[in-house]
């Protein structure tokens, strides 16, 4: 079964460690304050988890997911994630991150600048447009009739197709919004920003976004 090097233990990290270990699936995760501190976290979830430095966790993962705040981007290890698929949560928060300018002039997005990081990764948009509360609780079987839906975005077939079924195996079904250079559609302030909304309905709104 795939391992998940997990980069970044806030709200969405920590969240996808208990949905990750709850299906069966062996975690690293790590964060910017050290291994121990992490301590209250990898009892909670258990003998499938560990924790570990980002180095650690991005040479335990098979699939990485990098859920750091922007500004720390450039901090992800490069090397041990050569070939790998590698999610990125991402979104740009200047108010937080400080001004970006490629991202203020809107022609980068924030998967674009991890992909440019990591040349060598498979990276893709993942569980970047719903909030931390509700990616345990949303999911619904395949086949509801209102079953939220959730987009990614990657220049990599095999990782999108990956974050698919890893969004089934959640609960959600999938829009794929097409290479990373089209992932803006999903990001801050777009209409399929954080609300809850179906295939039909993301589908829409990211046809409404505007940049």
């Amino acid at each position: 079964m795939t391992r998940f090097g997990i980069i970044g233990a806030g709200h969405i990290g920590s969240t996808l460690a208990r949905g990750l270990v709850d299906r069966g699936y062996d975690v690293t995760i790590s964060n910017s304050r050290g291994p121990e501190s992490l301590a209250p976290l990898i009892a909670e979830l258990g003998e499938r988890a560990t924790a570990g430095t980002a180095a650690d966790a991005a040479a335990f993962g098979d699939v990485v997911i990098v859920t750091v705040p922007l500004k720390a981007y450039q901090d992800v290890p490069v090397a041990p994630l050569a070939g790998k698929i590698v999610l990125d949560t991402n979104n740009y928060y200047w108010e937080r991150d400080g001004r970006i300018p490629s991202l203020d002039e809107k022609v980068a997005t924030t998967s674009g600048l991890l992909q440019e990081h990591l040349p060598e990764s498979k990276v893709a948009k993942a569980f970047n447009h719903i909030t931390s509360s509700q990616i345990l609780t949303d999911g619904r079987p395949a086949g509801t009739a209102d079953r939220r839906a959730l987009a990614t975005a990657g220049d990599s077939d095999e990782a999108t197709a990956f974050v698919t079924a890893l969004y089934d195996e959640f609960g959600f079904d999938t829009v794929n919004v097409g290479p990373l250079e089209d992932s803006w559609r999903v990001e801050r302030d777009q209409p399929a920003y954080v609300v809850r909304q179906t295939r039909d309905e993301l589908v829409d709104n990211l046809a409404l976004a505007t940049r």
